[in-house]
């Protein structure tokens, strides 16, 4: 295998492995799922809509017939759905090999959570964090364990006013907002490997982005959309990264993925350099106690 091509045929065997993804009915959720349920993992497909999640499963089934999925419940809009959710697999499962954040909104209108959090970063930062805390226990107790959170290139244009991370005292901008929310993501995982280092068992910490990538996401945009079409890559490609992510044995803690071509849009991936201020550890930590403080999870 050539430099810079890696694909599905890297990818081992993961029998025996529990994999849980969220986002799992479209886009790059839907793509993990299905690759990884073909090399034998078994699935927990976290799902707000359930009957949605049905007909994938189905449709899945149709290539891979003994594909293992098992669909939850989970609205990441909700606190007291993410608890509930998370002590229920805590309680049906024994172990937890990879957790892939996956789920996302993007350039909505303005809109709030159940628990009165910008939308954009309660689902995409705030949700997958009180997510991620409530199953670390899990985590802990399964050896080699990984974690991928799916960022962004929009990071980029990210720049988080922490006085006002709910958008109440400025005009919304749909996609300020969207990009602060990538950039929370990284501020986190980089966040969450450094509080996890040098400790047994800790899980792997790793992120992606899938470049520009055909999916649902962008059916709030006309224009980003429209362009889309003519330019974006495919699903399969763009769900390269969080695939390598989550299996590639010479991964490390820490390590961002992207696709290696056209400024990071397009391409089979590699590691790539998020931008300096995902970097910020001061930043990274602020944002860290402000989410304890707001989602009541603590590490």
């Amino acid at each position: 295998m050539s430099k810079g091509k890696w694909n599905h045929s890297n990818i081992p065997s993961q029998k025996g492995k529990v994999v849980l993804i969220t986002g799992a009915t479209s886009g790059l959720g839907k793509e993990a799922v299905k690759v990884l349920a073909a090399k034998g993992a078994t699935i927990i497909a976290a799902v707000r809509n359930t009957e949605k999640a049905q007909k994938v499963v189905e449709e899945i089934k149709k290539t891979v017939p003994n594909a293992n999925i098992d669909i939850q419940k989970l609205d990441l809009v909700s606190l007291d759905s993410i608890k509930t959710f998370a002590e229920a697999i805590s309680s049906t499962y024994d172990r937890l090999d990879l957790l892939i954040n996956n789920a996302g909104v993007m350039a909505c209108p303005f809109s709030k959570t159940k628990d009165g959090f910008e939308i954009q970063m309660g689902v995409n930062h705030l949700g997958h964090f009180a997510l991620t805390g409530r199953l670390m226990p899990l985590l802990k107790k399964t050896k080699d364990a990984r974690i991928v959170v799916t960022a962004s290139v929009a990071h980029k244009q990210g720049n988080i006013d922490f006085e006002d991370l709910n958008w109440q005292k400025r005009d919304y901008k749909t996609m300020s907002a969207y990009a602060d929310s990538k950039l929370a993501n990284l501020y986190f995982a980089y966040e969450l490997a450094r509080k996890l280092e040098g400790e047994a068992n800790a899980p792997m910490v790793l992120s992606s982005h899938p470049g520009w990538t055909k999916t649902e996401l962008d059916r709030h945009s006309g224009l980003i959309s429209f362009m889309g079409d003519l330019m974006a890559q495919t699903v399969e490609m763009g769900t390269l990264p969080s695939l390598r992510a989550a299996v590639d044995d010479k991964a490390k803690t820490g390590n961002y993925y992207g696709p290696a071509n056209f400024f990071e849009m397009r391409g089979y991936p590699v590691v790539v350099k998020s931008n300096k201020l995902s970097h910020d550890k001061a930043k990274a930590q602020r944002l860290w106690e402000l989410s304890e403080a707001l989602t009541g999870v603590k590490y």
